[in-house]
């Protein structure tokens, strides 16, 4: 887990509803690259830790028999429930609960995916848990944007949001250290996830990037959207001064972004990460 944290149920608390359009999207085609890497084909079942408000399972559920998200958050479930209902997914279930509380009495699955959820687990203990979930092959996902991507290309039209002012806004209302939950205090995230999967009994890494690259207008609101996605802005973090708050980064909005057309951004690539579990293991 990060360093010096332990789970607090308001980690995302009020971020449900602003967390598809504060956020970018994975690469186009993400869903069939992982689907193809997988050899799915309609069969078996997928389960997706942290899934949030579906990013990742409405996507991939065509692709197998059922698809099972699992999260803490329920309102981020209510907002799956919404969206799978709007596309017309069918075939996915939805389970209030952590990761440490698998296997859950969930059954078996063929694959089961972390979309930059991970870190927020007692990972070993989780890794563990997983490998005994998957079926003889089955596959450990990791998905995430890519770390390290290339130079930038080019100029874009509109100014990039201001991410870097954000956050020292953020830091002026909530303290130096970053949030995340009620009381808690995230001093450095963990990475690494490659060693704790080995010492689970996974095979070796099958590595995947999607490219992207496309640009995308980003208005005021999105980028209001994506400060209340996070859980180190998550909207109970402010208290009685979250109005205070939005105005003021409104007002910081106004100033950065370009007269017409608000702000710009690339969409970036996508890394999927796969690790098997021995074909002669049960």
């Amino acid at each position: 887990m990060p360093d010096g944290w332990q789970w607090d149920r308001t980690l995302f608390q009020g971020s449900a509803a602003y967390y598809e359009r504060g956020r970018l999207p994975y690469a186009p085609r993400f869903a069939e690259t992982l689907a193809t890497a997988l050899g799915l084909d309609g069969r078996g079942r997928l389960l997706d830790v942290g899934c949030g408000p579906g990013i990742v399972l409405l996507p991939m559920a065509r692709f197998v028999t059922e698809a099972v998200g699992l999260d803490p958050d329920e309102d981020m479930l209510t907002e799956a429930q919404r969206q799978a209902g709007r596309r017309g997914v069918t075939n996915a279930r939805w389970v209030v609960a952590r990761a440490e509380d698998l296997p859950a009495g969930l059954g078996e699955f063929r694959a089961v995916v972390f979309a930059q959820s991970f870190h927020w687990t007692d990972r070993d203990r989780v890794a563990a848990t997983v490998l005994e979930m998957l079926e003889p092959g089955g596959a450990f996902v990791h998905i995430s944007d890519l770390k390290d991507p290339p130079a930038d290309p080019g100029p874009l039209p509109s100014p990039e949001p201001p991410y870097d002012r954000i956050r020292d806004l953020v830091r002026g209302y909530l303290g130096p250290v970053r949030r995340a939950g009620q009381g808690a205090l995230v001093h450095g995230t963990p990475d690494r996830e490659d060693l704790v999967i080995a010492r689970a009994g996974f095979g070796p890494v099958e590595r995947h990037v999607v490219p992207a690259g496309d640009v995308v207008d980003r208005s005021a609101d999105d980028i209001v959207a994506w400060t209340f996605s996070r859980s180190d802005s998550a909207p109970h973090l402010f208290g009685d001064r979250l109005a205070d708050f939005e105005r003021e980064l409104r007002a910081l909005l106004r100033q950065a972004a370009a007269p017409e057309s608000g702000f710009a951004e690339r969409l970036p690539a996508t890394e999927i990460r796969i690790w098997r579990k021995p074909q002669g293991r049960a």
